[in-house]
């Protein structure tokens, strides 16, 4: 299935997106750029200590200035604890968040909101609220979360879970090499172009929120265990949206605004600033991995065992969920005959951690891949051949009993990258020896494509309909998130139904008037919704050669279908005149409803090289080049496929190199600005190729597999491997900092001074 696409006519092509004109020219409708008049503004109360207890609040300054209508505080919270991950009532994650706390947990913590008639009132009046706390201890380090007491009752101090198979560890020989690494992974903020914001209206008694949400369906679950609302009075409509990375898929905003809104009848606006965005919204999780592997003197992996600690920060959200995946992906990347998992989430003073590019496979890839490096080190061997020799092929089980993973072509992402970057004469080449060190690196990745085979529930509903003027209307919970989700759709209908994709409109998510979708997670929109769409279509084109078949009196066979026409015997018809008549004629419409669930979870592939320079009087590392080699089953749209790359290699350098949120040991935030958070930008970018294998995966639409998660994967792991390897370090506490590289120089040197001791010595 390489090459151009055979017979296709949008599929396999670079299709401008649907919303291009509007976003170039500034005319796209966020939310945010929504005019602000009749609308009450809020501003959140946040905790300025990392743990404590709000003794009072002085209101009385604030309530003096013009403009403010209602103060909420604590006494406001309804009393029933939520958590924002959950989306159906038999999940078991703990309910430890409320609306407004008076037990605040980290710095940001809601405990209150201004509401105002003007956004300029709501901060005066905000920044006048005086509240005296009672301080509590703080704990920021994850192995002393383990140990301390748990500050919310009924929740214990950690999460805990295991996954396991094979007959477990060989016994030891001069036969086999065993190594053990730790790697730390930091807490990474999601720097959306666009900061967290929602909505909210009463419309007689329905409650209405806006939000650029991923899930809308969970944030009204939400809204109706928080509020104590039935779903018929709470209608969810996802906005228009300005980025996410995950950030943006759990429910934060939505429960106070809606509970402000609820409770004065007002309009209300809710909007943080960047500051509040980075503090007091969700992040992505640090964790801490110890790995210890079994291999045989050839190369070939025996037995792995894979310890975890993962932090949840200040609330349960969906942490545990991430620990958990990290795990799953352990089995389905390499042949090994034997592994075990132990998972712990740990609950720190800090920001919440949630969803984020990856959903765990990061982390755990970090973990893993820098840690084969080091044993390819150990080894002797080439990183590529150890690789090599243990990558599953297709149609490999998942020795867990997850689903098997299909078509995977991770082999081919490596043997092609591997060429293509010249890696073994790379390899090869000496590091340097002046100030300059040069090195190359590459780590492989896999991910999934939905929730088929886990515990949550994967399936969706679509409702396509053909209007009179040849539109295309097509009904589903979708949730565009600035990746161009919108348009691929588009294209898949419109392959299938012989029309354009600029004549087909996607519906997004309205919890009131849209089918059921669980939401834009899970890597699962392409190969799953994807599907769904294909499938549907497929059944409406059915529908509409039936249709001018027997308005033509002749067989099925006999219709020719056109670019937006059907042809059959001496008539022709646009699709709006076959509309048209079906309906007057036959009393039909050409359309359809599809209930839908995959019927499997394959897994998708990246392997990445870089190459990296390293200046070791500064520290300073710079990408000099890279090489992103992945398996997508099929290129819907290759531009803005090859774009969702680019951005994940942005997302995963910065991860490897200079991205962390940083606390000190009180909880204090230390970078809560985008003056001291620091990504990589666009002068630090290096040139990426890309590498596409379109191997084709069964049941996708037209082969096609998930890329938007996976792309950022392997990229930390494959910079920190090719620092390493250009200085003979063995650094693994990420961000790879000039700090954190000077240290390990160092540690290097200095473990070089006292072998010399004892060999002269000897």
């Amino acid at each position: 299935m390489s090459g151009k696409p055979e017979g296709l006519r949008h599929i396999g092509r670079d299709v401008p997106r649907l919303d291009l004109r509007e976003k170039v020219t500034g005319r796209f409708p966020y939310l945010g750029d929504r005019p602000a008049g009749g609308t009450a503004h809020a501003r959140l109360l946040t905790s300025t200590v990392p743990h404590g207890r709000v003794r009072s609040l002085d209101l009385e300054e604030a309530l003096r200035v013009p403009g403010v209508i209602r103060i909420f505080t604590p006494d406001d919270d309804p009393g029933r604890p939520v958590n924002s991950a959950v989306f159906l009532p038999d999940q078991t994650d703990p309910r430890d968040e409320r609306v407004f706390t008076d037990h605040p947990l980290f710095v940001g913590d809601r405990i209150g909101a201004v509401l105002a008639d003007s956004d300029e009132a709501a901060r005066k009046a905000a920044a006048l609220v005086r509240v005296d706390y009672e301080p509590l201890p703080a704990v920021t380090d994850l192995q002393e979360a383990l140990t301390s007491p748990s500050p919310v009752e009924g929740r214990p101090p950690f999460l805990e879970g295991r996954i396991a198979y094979g007959p477990g560890e060989p016994e030891p020989s001069e036969d086999l090499v065993c190594l053990e690494t730790v790697v730390r992974t930091p807490k990474i903020h999601h720097a959306a172009l666009e900061p967290h914001l929602c909505c909210a209206r009463m419309e007689g008694d329905l409650l209405v929120v806006e939000s650029p949400c991923q899930m809308a369906f969970t944030v009204r679950f939400a809204l109706a265990e928080a509020l104590g609302l039935p779903f018929r009075r709470i209608r969810v409509v996802k906005a228009p949206m300005g980025g996410t990375f995950g950030g943006k898929q759990e429910v934060i905003l939505e429960l106070p605004c809606a509970l402000m809104s609820l409770a004065t009848g007002l309009p209300v606006r809710l909007v943080l600033d960047r500051r509040e965005t980075i503090l007091c919204t969700r992040t992505r999780a640090a964790a801490e991995g110890r790995v210890r592997t079994v291999a045989d003197r050839e190369g070939h992996l025996l037995f792995r065992e894979t310890e975890v600690l993962c932090d949840s920060g200040a609330y349960a959200t969906g942490g545990h969920r991430i620990t958990m995946a990290m795990g799953k992906k352990t089995s389905r990347l390499y042949r090994i005959p034997s592994q075990s998992f132990r998972g712990r989430t740990v609950f720190t003073n800090t920001t919440p951690s949630g969803a984020c590019r990856g959903y765990g496979s990061p982390q755990i890839h970090a973990v893993t891949e820098i840690h084969l490096d080091l044993l390819a080190r150990k080894l002797g061997m080439d990183p590529a051949e150890l690789r090599r020799r243990n990558l599953v092929h297709p149609g490999d089980p998942d020795p867990t009993g997850a689903p098997e993973l299909g078509n995977a072509r991770v082999r081919e992402c490596l043997d092609r990258g591997a060429e293509a970057f010249r890696w073994t004469e790379r390899l090869a080449a000496p590091p340097g020896t002046g100030r300059y060190r040069t090195g190359v690196g590459l780590a492989c990745a896999t991910h999934g494509n939905g929730y088929f085979g886990s515990p949550y529930p994967d399936f969706l509903s679509l409702a396509l309909r053909v209007a009179e003027d040849g539109s295309v209307l097509l009904n589903g919970a979708f949730h565009e998130l600035g990746n161009g989700t919108l348009t691929v759709m588009a294209q898949i209908v419109a392959e299938a139904l012989h029309t354009t994709p600029e004549r087909v409109w996607v519906s997004e998510a309205d919890t009131h008037l849209t089918p059921f979708d669980v939401g834009c997670v899970a890597s699962r929109v392409t190969y799953v919704c994807g599907a769904c769409a294909l499938e549907l279509a497929e059944r409406v084109r059915d529908r509409m050669v039936d249709a001018a078949a027997r308005l033509a009196g002749c067989p099925r066979e006999d219709v020719v279908l056109g670019e937006g026409t059907l042809r059959a015997g001496d008539r022709t018809w646009t699709h709006g005149e076959l509309v048209c008549e079906a309906a007057k004629v036959l009393r039909e419409e050409l359309g359809d409803y599809l209930r839908f669930a995959p019927r499997g979870n394959p897994a998708s592939f990246g392997v990445h090289f870089a190459q990296v320079r390293v200046d070791t009087l500064t520290g300073l590392v710079r990408v000099t080049d890279y090489l992103a080699a992945h398996d997508v089953g099929r290129a819907l749209n290759p531009k803005l496929l090859r774009g969702q790359i680019y951005g994940g290699v942005q997302m995963g350098l910065g991860m490897g190199l200079c991205e962390e949120l940083r606390y000190d040991s009180k909880g204090r935030p230390l970078s809560a600005s985008l003056s001291r958070y620091h990504t990589v930008n666009a002068p630090d970018m290096p040139e990426v190729r890309t590498l596409l294998v379109e191997e084709g995966e069964p049941g996708g639409p037209f082969g096609a597999k998930s890329i938007g998660e996976i792309a950022t994967v392997p990229a930390a792991p494959a910079v920190v491997n090719a620092v390493n390897r250009a200085l003979g370090t063995e650094l693994t506490h990420l961000p790879l900092t000039p700090e954190r590289i000077l240290e390990g120089l160092r540690e290097r040197d200095g473990e070089g001074r006292e072998a010399r001791k004892g060999r002269e010595g000897a």
